[in-house]
């Protein structure tokens, strides 16, 4: 119990910062005894209370973004399902190979893209295909999510002109729907371990809450280092396993 919580605990801030929590809770519910799709299952239901918190705690961030939030977000929802029924019919091994790859090219993206303008200028015309992007992200976090969030604003970074904070703002209400979504899914048709998956809703509401009151104050320069160097472990541990 106190290792599924403080895992909980520890991947709600990195989810709330960074976006690859899913690393620390999954592996903990393999070895504390659950079998792999359900303690994935379990995994994501326990999260969604987490990401919820993470967002709530980047509100400010979020004013002035509704437009916004509602496009992606039904591109994350609309994703979710898809995974969500994938993994439930396909083998883990479908994804192996793809994900480390992807992950390494949200962090080059997030690398080498010059930095936004101070200023919040209006959207450019790239809200259909970082609606698109929200929508295949969306399938990968509902079929498992591991620095999902590192996708995420990776896309939004390339289709937006605005503050990295603003846009983790909303990568956090992204998670948030597509982790929604599939544990609804999760909920009507797999197995949940009920006791790890409220175990890890108390963790991660509070180091959601930690992580969005720690990452609002870290310096934009700081916060896209943060979100390299995690993504780039992220991407090794994933290619080791």
């Amino acid at each position: 119990m106190l290792a599924v919580t403080g895992a909980g605990v520890v991947a709600g801030a990195v989810n709330a910062i960074v976006g690859s929590g899913s690393l620390i809770t999954f592996p903990t519910l393999l070895a504390v005894g659950y079998p792999p799709v359900v303690a994935n299952v379990s995994n994501t239901v326990g999260l969604v209370f987490g990401s919820i918190s993470g967002a709530w705690g980047y509100r400010r961030e979020l004013r002035g973004q509704q437009r916004r939030v509602l496009v992606l977000g039904a591109g994350s929802a609309t994703g979710a399902v898809v995974g969500g029924v994938l993994l439930l019919a396909l083998p883990s091994s479908v994804f192996d190979a793809v994900v480390p790859v992807l992950i390494l090219l949200a962090v080059a993206l997030m690398a080498f893209k010059p930095a936004p303008s101070p200023e919040h200028l209006p959207d450019r015309a790239h809200t259909a295909a970082a609606t698109a992007g929200t929508f295949l992200t969306g399938i990968y976090g509902g079929y498992f999510g591991a620095a999902q969030g590192v996708i995420l604003l990776a896309v939004l970074r390339l289709a937006f002109e605005d503050g990295l904070q603003r846009l983790n703002a909303v990568k956090n209400v992204l998670a948030s729907i597509a982790n929604g979504v599939a544990a609804v899914l999760f909920v009507a048709v797999a197995h949940v371990a009920w006791g790890a998956a409220a175990l890890l809703a108390v963790g991660s509401i509070v180091g959601g809450a930690l992580g969005a009151a720690y990452g609002r104050r870290l310096p934009e320069r700081w916060l896209r280092r943060v979100v390299i160097v995690g993504g780039t472990i992220v991407a090794i541990v994933l290619l080791v396993r």
